[in-house]
């Protein structure tokens, strides 16, 4: 069985965030216990799992995701990688439409090599700073937002890119406050530099003290960046040591997330499901 090691939303090998894709040729996906011995085995903050679909249905590909520790119901840079591998393949062309534990999810190849990924927007609600926030990021949140039931983070905006550049978080004391992770953001202090916001991603609640770039993520911070902003189009840049941009477009309940990807690793995986 192929696996390949893809970064993704960077055009460069050793950038951008690293998945693992495993293309299946089964009707069916395989035990959950074997998929997530994969992905702990991958070791990489997502190893995505494809089986085409019958023709006619209302998607191509069935996909899921896997972080060393745990399945998660969302994540854009595996499905970046996983659309990358189905174009570079040959598998695929045009417009692929996965189905996901969030819903149907599609992503368009471009002629420039980058590939737009069609996701859900995720919601955003106002909460109270959660008690010990301060402590456990390392930094005072100017707002806090949860982020709804898919990707389950708080979105935390703190003073400006330097602090969220500095943060050196708790890890331990991040795991109880929230469901999934925490999201630190600022708008970027020299909008000419190419970007138009931060980020940073800490998830060590799902095995995953840093992602560097988490597509996911963007579901909540276009709409919360495009409302601050006043504009529906953006580029995030996600200042983890990897790096990585986001280019987003939102489109009301959905948001579209662009972005490339480059395989560094084809291989082969000797143990079958």
């Amino acid at each position: 069985m192929r696996i390949r090691i893809v970064d993704a939303f960077t055009d460069r090998p050793f950038t951008g965030n690293p998945a693992g894709v495993l293309l299946l040729d089964s009707d069916g996906f395989p035990d959950d216990s074997w998929l997530q011995h994969v992905a702990t085995e991958v070791n990489l903050s997502e190893t995505a799992f494809c089986h085409p679909l019958p023709a006619h249905g209302e998607a191509d590909w069935a996909l899921r995701w896997f972080t060393p520790a745990t399945e998660v119901d969302m994540c854009g840079h595996a499905t970046l990688a996983a659309a990358h591998v189905l174009h570079t393949t040959g598998t695929a062309s045009g417009t692929v439409r996965f189905a996901a534990r969030c819903g149907i999810l599609t992503a368009t190849a471009h002629p420039d090599g980058t590939i737009t990924l069609d996701f859900p927007t995720s919601p955003l609600t106002p909460v109270e700073i959660p008690e010990g926030l301060a402590e456990a990021l390392g930094a005072k949140a100017v707002s806090v937002h949860d982020t709804g039931v898919h990707i389950g983070d708080l979105l935390v905006e703190v003073a400006d890119e330097r602090t969220v550049r500095g943060l050196r978080p708790d890890f331990a004391g991040l795991v109880a406050l929230s469901e999934r992770g925490i999201i630190a953001t600022a708008a970027a202090e020299d909008p000419s530099a190419g970007y138009d916001f931060v980020s940073r991603g800490f998830f060590p609640r799902v095995g995953i003290d840093e992602d560097p770039v988490t597509g996911s993520a963007h579901t909540a911070l276009a709409p919360y960046w495009s409302d601050r902003l006043g504009r529906d189009e953006l580029t995030g840049l996600q200042a983890s040591a990897r790096s990585g941009l986001v280019h987003t477009a939102l489109r009301g309940d959905r948001t579209l997330l662009t972005g490339r990807a480059v395989t560094v690793i084809d291989g082969e995986l000797l143990t079958a499901p």
